[in-house]
């Protein structure tokens, strides 16, 4: 088939707007997928995903179809994540392909991840092809979202296709859109061959299976490749495409999008956004690849018993072999024993990873409380990098903690301003724009600080708007603040575990707050044992764990009070003695439940 009657094109679109509905009713219509395999939510390979409802890795699928104009069309269709943290998806699938269809949900309108996607795909050149979809439900506005669509995206309201995935609504109007505005493969006139990596998946029988999108050129099996990023050659051993089963082919040419199988037994060393080229005959210049992905979200993962330390290694080196955002190196606690320190790109990444080890490896796991990478300028002009508070260097020696900011576009309705602006002040945060979007919706330009809305911000946010408030962020420029270490004592033992880095004004609050939680969780002790939380050498809280209390004087049935007096002060001289000496066990659940809560 020539290259002109081939076009690569994805969705995208905010979470929960029905891209993988859609991308669903596509398979059918062009009989991709015959009815009697057809699934719901067929290209989201995980069981996580088909549960939550989101989409977590891209999928790319080739389809056949016969447009109007006579010609059959090959169609590449990437489906792509709408959440935040998955956004890398989103930008490797973007720069695979030449067009995007853009789904906004008729009774919602444009929402923050809309116009972040948008402006990744004008940022990429991709002809954008607006579609609004659940046009059949009775809350649809369609009014409104063409006048969004013109005022918030500048895209002319004509050019808006009108659909419904889940009635299969307006799917040939769809399909003929991206016949006809989505312009063929760019770049194919390239001397050399040259294809873009936008992903890899790690299979224990054939090794890397790298996901290609082939610009110029062609591969086919038997050729040497060449990984122009860091010069390594490898045998191809097989081609094919995505039919969404992979399905092998003689070879893969310019403008098709398939998977390569070869020697190479390591994803590290494929990295996404590199170029494959041919080593007899390599180009000099690589493809137009996009950032390498960063961790931004750290914690520490330990097994709950302390027998499964290998289990959980076996497991984080498999999650990490097919998700390249994922990192994790090995650490030890006092409290928790042995465990590894992971780095995710977001909230929700933790916490798919975390379910994916209890339910793909069934290991129990601890997880410590999340935190940032801080940079720290010591006296000296030394800068070091710190993810875990452990390694914070003695305060003395640094000159000033830099922490990382976002800078977030939140849409909220016009009665939630308020509130909104008060949690944004609380979490120590700037609103620096506003702009109004229609008679009901505003949103909101801040910059926030990373630390302060790793937990409970998305949250709030939901809960103060009644659901209809989102948030994009991207990430922005390091800032100093007054920052500091916390840490919090039992018995005098500072226990690593809790140690965390908050800002002044907030760390006697906090500290309060951590301290009576261990208080009520941690058991009765035979002496009184003392919660503390310290700021380097000042205690800013405290609490006690109660103790247990033997009644010694039941035995005196009568006589002087001196006898029971007695008795009193041998309990007391013991407890006094039992203190200096005795350890305070604390149970691994108090972990689980004070992590929990926070």
């Amino acid at each position: 088939m020539p290259v002109k009657y081939t076009r690569n094109f994805c969705i995208i679109a905010h979470v929960d707007h029905g891209k993988t509905t859609l991308s669903d009713r596509l398979l059918e219509y062009t009989n991709t997928v015959s009815q009697r395999v057809m699934t719901d939510q067929h290209l989201d390979s995980m069981d996580l995903e088909k549960e939550r409802g989101i989409t977590i890795k891209s999928h790319p699928v080739t389809m056949h179809y016969p447009a109007k104009d006579g010609h059959i069309y090959k169609l590449n269709l990437m489906d792509t994540p709408g959440h935040v943290d998955f956004s890398y998806e989103v930008s490797r699938s973007l720069a695979a392909c030449e067009g995007a269809v853009l789904l906004i949900d008729a009774a919602q309108g444009v929402e923050a991840q809309t116009v972040a996607n948008a402006h990744l795909a004008f940022g990429q050149k991709l002809k954008v092809i607006p579609v609004i979809n659940k046009i059949d439900l009775p809350s649809a506005n369609l009014e409104l979202c063409t006048k969004q669509l013109e005022d918030i995206l500048t895209i002319p309201a004509e050019e808006a296709i009108l659909a419904s995935g889940k009635s299969g609504i307006g799917i040939v109007d769809i399909l003929e859109a991206v016949v006809a505005r989505v312009p063929p493969p760019r770049w194919t006139e390239y001397p050399q061959t040259r294809a873009l990596v936008f992903d890899s998946l790690y299979d224990s029988y054939r090794g890397v299976i790298a996901y290609i999108r082939v610009f110029s050129g062609a591969v086919k099996a038997g050729d040497m490749m060449l990984l122009m990023s860091n010069g390594i050659k490898s045998e191809i051993k097989e081609v094919g495409v995505f039919t969404p089963k992979m399905e092998k082919t003689a070879g893969l040419k310019a403008g098709d999008v398939g998977y390569i199988v070869s020697n190479i037994k390591t994803t590290a060393d494929i990295k996404t956004g590199d170029t494959i080229t041919l080593a007899n005959k390599p180009a000099t210049e690589m493809l137009e690849g996009y950032k390498e992905v960063r961790p931004l979200v750290f914690c520490g993962l330990y097994p709950l018993e302390s027998d499964d330390y290998e289990k959980l290694k076996a497991a984080l080196g498999r999650l990490r072999l097919n998700d390249s955002a994922f990192v994790y190196a090995s650490e030890s606690s006092l409290a928790l024993g042995f465990g590894f320190r992971c780095g995710f790109l977001g909230l929700l990444h933790m916490e798919i990873i975390q379910e994916r080890i209890r339910r793909e490896h069934d290991v129990e796991i601890i997880s410590t409380y999340p935190s940032v990478i801080y940079h720290i300028i010591k006296h000296g002009g030394e800068k070091i990098d710190v993810d875990n508070p452990v390694n914070l260097p003695d305060p003395g020696t640094i000159l000033e903690i830099r922490e990382p900011t976002i800078r977030a576009s939140i849409i909220i309705p016009n009665d939630s301003m308020g509130d909104i602006l008060a949690l944004i002040m609380e979490k120590r945060g700037v609103c620096e724009h506003t702009d109004t979007l229609d008679m009901n919706r505003v949103m909101l330009r801040c910059v926030l600080p990373l630390n302060e809305i790793l937990v409970d911000f998305n949250d709030r946010l939901k809960s103060v708007t009644h659901g209809y408030g989102s948030m994009d962020y991207e990430l922005g420029e390091y800032i100093a603040s007054d920052l500091v270490k916390m840490d919090i004592m039992i018995n005098g033992d500072p226990v690593d575990a809790f140690a965390c880095i908050v800002h002044r004004e907030k760390a006697e609050g906090k500290g309060r707050q951590l301290c009576e939680k261990l208080a009520e969780i941690i058991p009765p002790q035979m002496f009184k044992v003392a919660i503390q939380a310290a700021i380097g050498g000042k205690i800013i809280a405290r609490d006690n764990v109660r103790e247990m209390r033997k009644d010694v004087t039941a035995k005196c049935y009568g006589g002087d009070i001196s006898r029971k007096r007695k008795l009193l002060d041998k309990q007391k001289e013991g407890k006094k003695k039992m203190k200096q000496i005795g350890k305070v066990s604390i149970p691994p659940d108090a972990f689980i439940k004070v992590l929990q809560n926070n």
